[in-house]
């Protein structure tokens, strides 16, 4: 089966379920993994470790190497080697067992229910519940969207991502289109590329909604600055980022929170999230940018409810919705907020 994506570069040699290492930390013990022994010429003297072997194993990536110094399947001079930090001297020994790791095993088949809602012979459109994550990432190597697409669909293993061409964060559900082919995954990429896909999701915002029924959100997204694991609204002249154009339009509100409809024109990393925080109204539940659980939400309040573009093969225009889930519909009626999409 074809490894889609980079971890292709990634896989070691296979190894047997029943293979363990009862050895020492510091004894290497031959249990199936392919060992390369190496030694470390005078033009890498005082160079990180991790560098050392990007150079010595081209083959594999330096973030597969990485993960194999955290394994502890890297020895220098008989010892476990320590951080990738750590600086090699000229004639140092290294050993290197090509271990699997979670990274290079995360494109694999895993079975999961997924709640197909529309497929042909090109692509089908999921609808992603809460708490599933879309693409293997650290701490996630596993139990994925993708892991799902490539078990429920032998031609996603010829895919790059399996044809995921666009991302909804973990805590986010809704609606996903992926492709099934490589001619309808470069399509549906040239059209979001292109501005040319309707996204457009239902937001539950914290406090009542000020200022104008419809707002026009145009504010760059980058990095934060002050926070690494957040995005934020940014100077461009200051920062680095990216334009970002969010359409809000509120639907209802109450003294607690507001239902606001948003229509998205560019697909920065939490752009909703971070455009309705700029704003003054953070997600209900989203403590990444300040928002309050309320109305029993504890996962942020954001669903893609409507997915609307040009079949890629056809030319038809295709336009799919799906209802709020039920943690969202009963906040919503907790809070006397009636759904109604426009």
């Amino acid at each position: 089966m074809a490894v889609a994506g980079a971890a292709a570069k990634e896989q070691p040699l296979p190894v047997s379920d029943d293979e363990a290492d009862d050895g020492g930390a510091d004894t290497p013990v031959d249990i199936g993994y392919e060992t390369r022994s190496i030694q470390v010429p005078p033009a890498l003297h005082g160079e990180r470790l991790d560098k050392v072997l990007a150079q010595l194993v081209p083959e594999f990536s330096r973030s597969y190497l990485q993960q194999l110094l955290a394994l502890q399947a890297v020895q220098l001079n008989g010892l476990v080697a320590g951080k990738p930090s750590q600086r090699a001297r000229s004639g140092d020994a290294l050993v290197v067992q090509m271990r699997p790791t979670e990274q290079s095993q995360a494109f694999r088949p895993e079975a999961m229910a997924l709640d197909v809602i529309y497929e042909d012979a090109h692509l089908l459109v999921v609808n992603k519940p809460a708490g599933l994550v879309v693409h293997p990432a650290p701490g996630n190597w596993s139990g994925t969207l993708l892991n799902g697409l490539l078990a429920r669909d032998a031609q996603a293993a010829q895919l790059p991502r399996a044809g995921i061409v666009h991302r909804l964060d973990k805590d986010t559900s809704g609606l996903m289109v992926v492709a099934r082919t490589r001619a309808a995954m470069d399509a549906l990429v040239r059209l979001i590329a292109a501005r040319e896909v309707s996204r457009q999701y239902l937001a539950l915002a914290c406090g009542r909604w000020q200022g104008a029924r419809q707002r026009r959100i145009d504010a760059a997204i980058g990095r934060d600055p002050r926070n690494r694991l957040r995005m934020a609204v940014v100077d461009l002249a200051q920062h680095p980022g990216k334009p970002a154009r969010t359409d809000a339009t509120l639907l209802a509100a109450c003294d607690q929170a507001s239902l606001v409809h948003c229509a998205l024109h560019t697909g920065r990393t939490h752009q909703i999230r971070v455009h309705l925080a700029h704003l003054g109204h953070p997600l209900v539940a989203d403590a990444l940018y300040g928002g309050r659980e309320l109305a029993g939400m504890q996962r942020q309040a954001l669903h893609a409810y409507r997915l609307g573009f040009a079949h890629p093969a056809t030319g038809q225009p295709l336009e799919l919705r799906v209802p709020p889930p039920h943690d969202l519909q009963r906040a919503l009626a907790q809070l006397g907020l009636r759904y109604n999409a426009p």
